[in-house]
């Protein structure tokens, strides 16, 4: 039977989430719901749309495979629970470098990406800087960068061989240029990204 409005104070699972038809975007994180912001603001898209199209022409006939939300990124909490009813996070990074071709199918990403990139929004700000920070950080994705569009400044951060972020002690600005510790030879001029017109 499937699921026309889920109960938002509810716990559910990667199942329940492949049953719901409402109209919503959303995201599951530790088996609660969060519902996805209207569409996003220009320069959200602008930002993201140049990432976009950077990294993936850089990855042209390489390993490494690059997708944009909207894609499903299940993140199990042990590798022996792959179960669609035992997924309790799926979530909708705006970019996600994924190395292990074996972790993508037909719904998404099975496993945690190498390489994450979220473009905060007014709306998601709090969610992207604290509840993914720590999904994330739990799941094993090697690299999260967070980047805010309207103050153009880039937040690195990387797992130690504890298993816990490190980031810079400031954050990088438009004239830096950056790498990922995941694709070493892709140099990103933050002032290519960010537009000099702001929306």
């Amino acid at each position: 039977m499937k699921v026309e409005e889920p109960d938002y104070a509810g716990s559910y699972t990667y199942a329940d989430y492949m049953k719901w038809t409402v109209p919503d975007m959303m995201e599951l994180i530790r088996g609660k719901i969060y519902k996805m912001s209207p569409a996003p603001r220009t320069i959200h898209q602008q930002v993201a749309g140049i990432l976009h199209v950077k990294i993936g022409h850089y990855l042209i006939k390489k390993k490494c495979q690059v997708f944009m939300a909207p894609f499903d990124v299940r993140l199990p909490v042990s590798p022996k629970k792959k179960a669609d009813k035992d997924i309790t996070t799926v979530v909708q990074p705006d970019i996600c470098v994924v190395c292990n071709p074996s972790k993508i199918d037909e719904h998404g990403c099975l496993g945690a990406p190498d390489w994450i990139i979220e473009v905060l929004s007014p709306r998601t700000s709090a969610k992207d800087l604290s509840i993914k920070f720590e999904v994330y950080e739990e799941a094993g994705v090697r690299e999260y960068w967070v980047i805010h569009p309207t103050e153009q400044t880039l937040m690195i951060y990387t797992l130690n061989e504890n298993g816990k972020y490190e980031g810079m002690l400031k954050p990088y600005i438009r004239t830096d240029q950056v790498s990922s510790i995941i694709l070493p030879d892709l140099k990103i001029n933050l002032e290519e990204i960010f537009p000099e017109q702001l929306y």
